[in-house]
């Protein structure tokens, strides 16, 4: 991001006021740098005399109010703190968008690495790779496990009926954005909705976790010092975040990171297969993953769909764009849904 754009997006001197009068400990001059990552939201670096920060709010123009909300990021890293799950300490909401236009929310800066790619986990020896997954998943586990009640995150979402919920606002979405006819996709729908599980657990669910949204110590590789990016997060069925976690350790992950820079587990033979974490997880969760084939169909049926939805964007907005590359990512992905669903070990998900 050009200086003029993280200067449109983060005027100094509105900033600078607002933390003069609502952070304790503020001082001196503030600077607002840009930060690379984060998905939908966009991040920069605030630092005054005393005072290292993060700041998040969304993306310039439209947004929308579920899928950048910062109130919902704010408030359950909030929530987090004190659990031992790792997240970063946060520090003042802003609500009034005479500031900056948007709601925004700082957060202390955290030291680390996200392993975004195979670059990043080039220096981990094989013992180091696979801790490095273990905690991961312990992570996701511990996560899960949070009284949400007891942290004040009762009401962050509603856990009956979720996982229905789920596929029937991700089969919505494909009426919206579909550029053509997919059967593969209407049939992967209909085995979904007569397969969910007749009971579902509920937890505070991440909804977007894998390597690419955690940060990892730099003097120690296998120790994570914070989830990120909880624009996604709510209540409701933790095994969406674990079959997540596992269509993007497998093909689906492959597919949707083709263009960009290999996955972190694929270029060291540290990293386990999938079914080391999905172990991993039952036993350090205690929770059954019996039906999680239900969850890694419904996740990869979701790529597809957001896949259709930038399809969709693309050829609103830059019509004269060759989208043939993302139109063959989507029929990859619907095919291998409905591959998986094929072969699954749940009977209601196989044709």
């Amino acid at each position: 991001m050009d200086p003029a754009s993280v200067a449109a997006a983060v005027p100094v001197a509105p900033l600078a006021a607002w933390i003069a009068d609502n952070v304790p400990g503020a001082r001196g001059p503030v600077t607002v740098t840009h930060l690379s990552g984060g998905s939908s939201n966009l991040t920069f670096r605030v630092r005054d005399e005393a005072n290292d920060w993060v700041l998040r709010r969304p993306p310039v123009g439209a947004f929308l109010a579920t899928a950048n909300d910062m109130g919902r990021e704010f408030r359950v890293q909030t929530g987090l703190q004190g659990t031992d799950v790792p997240v970063t300490r946060t520090v003042a909401m802003c609500t009034d968008e005479t500031v900056l236009g948007v709601p925004f929310y700082l957060m202390e800066f955290v030291e680390g690495v996200v392993y975004s790619d195979s670059e990043q986990v080039t220096h981990l020896d094989e013992a180091q790779a696979l801790a490095a997954t273990d905690e991961l998943i312990d992570v996701l586990a511990r996560l899960h496990a949070v009284d949400f009640e007891g942290v004040g995150l009762g009401e962050l979402g509603r856990p009956a009926g979720f996982l229905q919920r789920q596929i029937d606002r991700w089969c919505t979405q494909w009426e919206r954005s579909a550029q053509r006819e997919l059967p593969e996709v209407d049939e992967v729908a209909r085995r979904l909705q007569r397969s969910v599980p007749a009971h579902t657990d509920a937890s505070i669910v991440h909804g977007d976790y894998s390597f690419n949204n955690t940060m990892w110590s730099r003097t120690d590789p296998t120790r994570m010092v914070a989830v990120l990016d909880w624009e996604m997060s709510t209540l409701g069925d933790p095994l969406t975040d674990l079959g997540m976690v596992a269509v993007y350790w497998g093909e689906a992950g492959e597919l949707m990171w083709r263009s960009r820079s290999p996955q972190p587990h694929r270029h060291n033979p540290g990293f386990p297969g999938v079914d080391h974490l999905l172990a991993r997880y039952e036993a350090t969760s205690g929770r059954s993953v019996r039906d999680i084939d239900v969850y890694r169909v419904l996740a990869t049926f979701k790529l597809a769909i957001i896949t259709e939805g930038a399809l969709a964007r693309i050829r609103a907005t830059r019509p004269d764009e060759d989208t043939s590359r993302t139109e063959v990512t989507v029929a990859e992905l619907a095919a291998l849904a409905l591959d998986m669903a094929d072969t699954s070990d749940v009977a209601t998900l196989r044709g």
